[in-house]
C-alpha cells in the first residue's frame, strides 16, 4: 500500500490485520492497550491482572475475527472485552478464595498524566458503577450513549448514573481537598 491508500483508523487497521499485515494489529495494541490496562485496573486493582485482561481483549479481537464500521465500535467492543473479563476473573476470584486486601499500586498511578492522577485516585473511593461511567467518560472520552452501550444500560440509566457519580466525585474531591471545578 502506499502512504495515501494506508488506513490508519483502528477499523482500518483491524481490516489490514484481518488481510495479513502484523504490523497493523502491533499498531492497534500500541494505540488502545495502556487504556485498556488503566480501564481493567479500575476492576481488579493488579496491574499483573490488568494486563492479563488487556492482552485476552485483543486475543479475542485476533480470535473472533469480527468486522467494525468504525473507530467507536472497535474501541467499544474492546472496552466491553475488558469489562467482562475483569467481572469473570472478580467472579473466578471470589468462589475460590477472598482476595487479599488489595492497594492502589503508586507506580500505576504515576503513569497517569499529573493533572488526572488526583481524580484517579478519588474515582478508587467510588462504587464501580460510578467508577465505570466516569473513567469511561473523563479518561476515554467517550460520549454518554457510547457508556451506555458498553456497561449494558439504557441512555437513560447512564444519564442518571453519570449525575449520581458525579456528585458523590465531587464530594470526595472536596474532602480531600482536590480542585473539582470542572465535575
Amino acid at each position: 500500500m502506499r502512504g495515501a491508500d494506508v488506513d490508519d483508523t483502528a477499523a482500518g487497521l483491524y481490516r489490514r490485520f484481518l488481510q495479513g499485515d502484523g504490523s497493523a494489529l502491533e499498531a492497534l495494541v500500541t494505540r488502545y492497550s495502556d487504556a485498556l490496562v488503566r480501564f481493567a485496573y479500575c476492576y481488579l486493582k493488579d496491574p499483573f491482572a490488568a494486563e492479563d485482561a488487556a492482552e485476552d481483549a485483543f486475543v479475542a479481537l485476533i480470535v473472533k475475527k469480527r468486522s467494525f464500521t468504525d473507530e467507536t465500535n472497535l474501541k467499544a467492543y474492546l472496552y466491553k472485552t475488558v469489562r467482562n473479563g475483569c467481572i469473570d476473573r472478580i467472579r473466578a476470584d471470589r468462589r475460590q478464595a477472598a482476595p487479599p486486601e488489595r492497594t492502589v499500586d503508586a507506580e500505576v498511578l504515576l503513569e497517569l498524566k499529573e493533572q488526572s492522577a488526583a481524580v484517579y485516585g478519588c474515582m478508587q473511593e467510588l462504587p464501580a458503577q460510578y467508577r465505570d461511567v466516569l473513567y469511561l467518560l473523563y479518561f476515554e472520552g467517550f460520549r454518554p450513549e457510547e457508556a451506555a452501550r458498553i456497561l449494558k444500560r439504557t441512555k437513560k440509566q447512564t444519564y442518571n448514573l453519570i449525575a449520581r457519580a458525579k456528585a458523590v466525585l465531587k464530594q470526595i474531591l472536596i474532602s480531600k481537598g482536590v480542585g473539582h471545578e470542572n465535575i
